[in-house]
């Protein structure tokens, strides 16, 4: 396929809904093997076939380079361990839109815009609309689920960061393969602790998931990066929440409420102001989120 300035959105909105179906699959199989078990099926997964594709080169690099991938394996590690934990307490559409808040303050803190201040304060609102807080009891608030896609997005910042950073310091997809041999290894003691509980079944979803949410839009947000106009990029992204409220939607058949569905409607125009004008990412690996 042809990539240049008019079909590069389409593969960043293909990324997005990859990654977000992916996610929605996920929440059918953290039920059933729990959040460690379901992180550790994809993260082995997009580990085997990136090493396979990148073929990194563990030779050659600085410890301090070896702590800089390590860090950003880690990261990788907690945030999608947190992501998927919550999806054991709230809609997708819910959790990706906590969760969003992790990337839009770290490009507003690096903005220091007042319009960028406002806007984030427009999604924190959003956010609370979104998780009910207003029409729901204090009991039944589930501020487990809203705390772990909190966690999520704190670790989808440090993600961010650190992913810039060993792109710097490690060619191609090198980093992220490595990172992803980190993350694989540091999440297995616990993802290994359900394994008696995996069936054929939910090994061929986990690599599903691997392909949707890792895999898929990598490829195709390295391809559209190289053409694409920051603002178009960044407004893309923006459209995450919404694409995982569809995919709750479909496949797992979550209707949001009214509210809800303001408040979500708040967290994306914030995000289409703050990170639609954002330059460019340093890799293209920064952009994704855990889905």
């Amino acid at each position: 396929m042809s990539v240049d300035q008019r079909t590069a959105p389409l593969l960043v909105l293909g990324g997005v809904v990859s990654v977000q179906f992916g996610g929605a699959l996920a929440a059918t199989l953290v039920p059933r093997i729990g959040a460690p078990g379901s992180v550790l099926l994809r993260l082995l997964f997009a580990m085997v076939i990136l090493c396979l594709v990148a073929r990194p080169s563990w030779r050659g690099h600085r410890r301090s380079d070896w702590g800089t991938v390590t860090l950003f394996g880690l990261a990788l590690a907690a945030m999608n361990t947190s992501f998927y934990a919550s999806l054991a307490h709230l809609p997708i559409g819910v959790a990706v839109t906590v969760e969003f808040l992790g990337p839009l303050g770290l490009a507003a803190a690096a903005s220091r815009r007042a319009r960028d201040l406002l806007a984030v304060a427009a999604a924190a609102l959003g956010v609370v609309l979104v998780s009910g807080v207003l029409h729901t009891s204090w009991a039944q608030l589930d501020l487990a689920g809203v705390g772990f896609a909190a966690l999520a997005g704190v670790m989808w910042a440090a993600y961010i960061v650190l992913s810039q950073r060993t792109g710097r310091v490690f060619g191609g997809l090198d980093g992220l393969a490595l990172a992803l041999v980190v993350s694989t290894v540091v999440i297995a003691p616990l993802g290994l602790s359900s394994v008696d509980r995996w069936s054929a079944r939910d090994v061929a979803l986990g690599l599903g998931i691997a392909v949707l949410s890792s895999v898929l839009p990598y490829s195709l947000e390295l391809m559209a990066l190289r053409h694409l106009a920051q603002r178009v990029f960044g407004i893309l992204l923006s459209l995450e929440p919404v694409v995982a409220a569809l995919a709750g939607l479909v496949v797992l058949h979550q209707v949001l409420a009214g509210g809800q569905v303001a408040g979500m409607a708040l967290v994306v125009l914030a995000s289409a102001i703050v990170l639609g004008t954002q330059t460019r990412p340093e890799t293209p690996d920064a952009a994704l989120g855990p889905g």
